[in-house]
Formats: C-alpha cells, structure tokens, sequence
C-alpha cells in the first residue's frame, strides 16, 4: 500500500501542507526541500499518478542577471543573443518572461531575492556568469524551479546551462599550434570567473597535448574589455616585457583590445603575431583583418534554458543536469 502525504509529512517531520504543495509543485518550499521531499516520496512508494501529469504555468518566467561588479555581465552582444534565445524560446510555448537585475549590493541584496521568492514567478533562469557558489544558495531556497545560465560550480548541485569553455579554448590553442608551430602565449582576463578559469584549463590542456611545458607560455593579464585591454598591453609593450609569436585571449574584446595596441606599436598581424578570441562577437568579422574566434550558439543556450525550466516544472523530481553547448572554430585571419 502506498504512503499518503500525510504520512510522508510526519516521516519527514514537515507540514502537510508543505509536503502537498512539494508533490503539486507549487510555491512555498524551497528547492532543497522540495528534492527532500520527492526522494522520500519515491523511497515510501507514494503514488505519483496522483499529481498530474503538466503543470499551469501562473506566473512568467523569470530571467534574473546578477551583476557583481558589471566587468563582464554588461551591455554586449553576447548577452542580448542569450535573452533574444530565452525570449524566442518562450514565444514559441506561449510563456511570459519577465527580465530583472539583481545587483550583489551588501545592503539590498537579501530584499531583492526576498523580492523574487514574493513574486508571481513560475521559475528562474539565473545568469550566474558573475557568481560565486556562495552567491548561489540563496536563489537555492527559493520555492521556484531554478536553472543557472552561463556558470558552472562542481561544489553546488543544480541544473546548468554552460558553453563547454575547456572544448573550446582546447580548438583554439591547438590550432594556433599547428599553424603557427611555435607555443602559444594567453590573453588572460584579469577579472576571475569560472568561464575564463575553465579557458585556462582548455589552453594549458592543448599546450600540454602538443608535448610543450605550461610554464613556458608567456601570459599577460588584461581587462575583459576593448579599452581595458588595449591599455593594458599598451603598457606591457612600453614596459618591454617578452612576447609571444601568438596568442590565445579569453573573449574577443580582449583580443581586440590586445590587436589594436599591438598594431599602434608597428606590430603586423598575424605576420608578427597571431591572435584568437573566443565568443564570435560581432565586431570579430568587422576589424581588420577579421579575426579568428570560438563560436558560441548563444542564442541556443537561452532556448534550452527555458526547456530546462519546462522540464522541471513538470516533473520536479528529475535529478539536475549539468548541460554543455559545444562550441566551433571561426577561421579568419589573425592565424
């Protein structure tokens, strides 16, 4: 015979009511609980033929940017192309989205989640590019199916939507490898998020590869942006420090930024030194010459965020996922 729900919440040491609106999926638990609650109910054999089986969305989708210090999460193509993705992507199932910023302000950060956990919200989808795991718990506890966009922490189980950054930074180093037969040097973001961290594992994994020692790559940190990056390697060339034959950067803007203090100083490229970015932003195929990237179907990430979201509105026990979006080579000519 199978255990009610009722019986679930005396095992459990909960209110029934709770235990009803974890099985129902509805708001009022957090996420840890709600998983709790399932486990248990699989684990006493409680009949899930009772809940029926696709829920009614009542609220809109909730796409929440937190910024942390707005160096990377800003005003870029990257990030219009995964809310142009997310937006398409509810158009197409008939959701509603709504689109908030939550900025990591030490006085005003727990009222702008208390905010969200009062909203009509149906589910999150979190641009954690910014984050760290522990700015991550307390979108945790919120009654909501949560799905983080963009980021990817090993300590912290939930569901994750990500670029594969080691596949792709692991391309680009290989090919500046064997085209440019010399070991490749990094353009490294001097801001530290878990994207550029996995990069770095992706460049020191091809350099390894090609039987070449990590400590001999030349490295140089610089900003995240174009301006940033171009006075920062403006200033690495006045100071006269060694440079690489080639280079791989974390994002495009710096790889930009990088191009244009290089060529300000008679440097050719990629005569001289050869260069590949990683994003496929816009202005890649536009400066000159046209540079060589990573592509990232961005505009695909934001859409199989909200089937994500979908999915776990519908069946809430389903364990969470860690989902990687490959990524390609753009061959242009800074290689």
């Amino acid at each position: 015979m199978s255990i009610t729900a009722k019986e679930l919440a005396k095992k459990l040491n909960l209110s029934a009511a709770a235990v009803s609106m974890a099985l129902n999926n509805k708001p009022g638990v957090s996420s840890i609980t709600r998983r709790t609650i399932f486990d248990a109910a699989e684990k006493y054999g409680y009949d899930f033929s009772k809940i029926p089986e696709k829920q009614t969305l009542t609220g809109p989708l909730y796409f929440v940017l937190y910024k942390k210090h707005g160096a990377i999460v800003s005003d870029t193509p990257f990030f219009s192309s995964l809310i142009e993705g997310i937006t398409m992507e509810c158009s197409r199932e008939n959701l509603t989205i709504q689109i908030k910023y939550i900025y990591d302000d030490e006085d005003t950060i727990s009222r702008q989640i208390e905010d969200l956990q009062y909203s009509d919200c149906s589910g999150i989808i979190l641009l954690g590019t910014e984050m760290n795991p522990e700015d991550l718990v307390p979108f945790m506890e919120l009654p909501v199916p949560l799905v983080v966009l963009d980021t990817y922490f090993e300590t912290t189980p939930c569901n994750y939507v990500l670029i594969n950054n080691v596949q792709g930074a692991f391309l680009a180093t290989n090919y500046l490898i064997r085209k440019c037969k010399n070991q490749p040097g990094y353009l490294r973001s001097s801001y530290p998020i878990s994207n550029f961290a996995e990069r770095a594992n992706g460049f020191f994994k091809a350099v390894r590869s090609a039987g070449m020692h990590t400590s001999g790559s030349i490295t140089h940190s610089l900003s995240p942006s174009a301006e940033g990056a171009y006075a920062d390697m403006k200033e690495i060339i006045l100071r006269k420090e060694k440079l690489a034959t080639c280079y791989f950067a974390d994002n495009d803007l710096i790889a930009v930024g990088a191009m244009k203090a290089l060529k300000e100083f008679g440097f050719k490229i990629p005569e001289d030194v050869a260069i590949v970015g990683f994003d496929n932003l816009p202005i890649s195929s536009i400066i000159e010459p046209g540079l060589t990237t990573i592509n990232v179907p961005k505009q695909y990430m934001g859409q199989v965020a909200v089937q994500r979201i979908l999915t776990l509105i519908n069946k809430p026990k389903v364990p969470p996922l860690k989902i990687d979006v490959s990524t390609t080579l753009i061959k242009r000519r800074t290689v």
